[in-house]
């Protein structure tokens, strides 16, 4: 029992530490070059900002699976080609109105961490982004250009889903993996 007591604040002073390396890179890449005087900057501004907004607990319940991490990578990078060269071809297609839509997509495993990164994956992909979240029920809302009809509508939930399968499989645990099995939630359909 003292050991999980412990292992509490070790896990809380990684993530700090982990939050704080973060910033501390972004705040460089930010300034775009190296120097002493742009770390030292970083580390003060990372634990103002760490201090002021404390962020909240994220469980991460799973462990990095190696496998499941390269098939993520290589389908993210292959997505990220195909959806480019479609909306290169959508925006050179002149007198045509693409049509949008805004879809609901609830999860299937209930994790504020695996809501954050399936909408962070699904927005970096050209032609979607996520327009809002519903943390209660694990849904995203998400704007997607070029949807002709439902069956696009339905396509596209169903590569969302996939998404999160493949994040769940790479970083998930074994009861994560398994609430893959279960059918995805009924959504609404909305097309604008």
């Amino acid at each position: 029992m003292t050991e999980s007591r412990s292992a509490v604040p070790r896990t809380r002073w990684r993530d700090r530490i982990v939050a704080a390396a973060a910033l501390v890179t972004v705040w460089t890449l930010l300034w775009g070059v190296f120097s002493w005087a742009t770390l030292a900057g970083g580390i003060v501004v990372s634990a103002v900002v760490l201090k002021v907004f404390p962020l909240p607990p994220v469980t991460f319940a799973g462990r990095p699976h190696p496998v499941g991490l390269l098939r993520f990578a290589a389908r993210f990078a292959g997505d990220l080609v195909r959806a480019s060269v479609q909306l290169a071809l959508l925006a050179f297609r002149f007198g045509h109105q693409p049509r949008s839509a805004i879809i609901r997509v609830p999860l299937r495993v209930p994790s504020d961490l695996v809501l954050t990164l399936t909408g962070e994956a699904v927005s970096l992909v050209p032609g979607s982004l996520i327009v809002d979240t519903d943390q209660a029920s694990t849904t995203l809302y998400i704007h997607v250009i070029g949807v002709a009809d439902r069956a696009a509508v339905e396509r596209f939930r169903r590569d969302v889903y996939a998404t999160e399968a493949r994040i769940v499989r790479a970083i998930g645990s074994e009861a994560e993996i398994r609430m893959l099995d279960r059918p995805p939630p009924a959504g609404r359909r909305e097309l604008s």
